[in-house]
């Protein structure tokens, strides 16, 4: 191995290049802090968005069905619809559809 004698020369400017450079490191380490909370908030904020959109959602498709539900099936209270044709004779309709 080849060793490289120390140099003499200019120490104090050697010394301020390595305050400067663990200056920078700490620099860099602060902008990654601040960076990795700007992306975690990026993606709690989608989240939260997410969540809001798929209970719209939900609560869209609730509302079509009882929307469905109301048109769908008339009166609910046992009442058929029956047409009179003289005398004692009646003619019911839609009581064989019911469920």
């Amino acid at each position: 191995m080849d060793q490289q004698p120390p140099q003499s020369g200019k120490p104090a400017l050697r010394s301020l290049t390595a305050i400067g450079g663990a200056i920078a490191a700490a620099v860099a380490v602060v902008v990654g802090v601040v960076l990795a909370f700007v992306f975690a908030a990026t993606v709690v904020v989608v989240g939260l968005m997410l969540s809001l959109l798929v209970g719209l959602a939900a609560f869209a498709v609730r509302a079509s069905r009882m929307g469905r539900r109301k048109d769908k099936g008339g009166a609910e209270d046992g009442v058929i619809e029956a047409q009179h044709l003289g005398g004692h004779h009646w003619v019911a309709y839609g009581w064989n559809e019911r469920a």
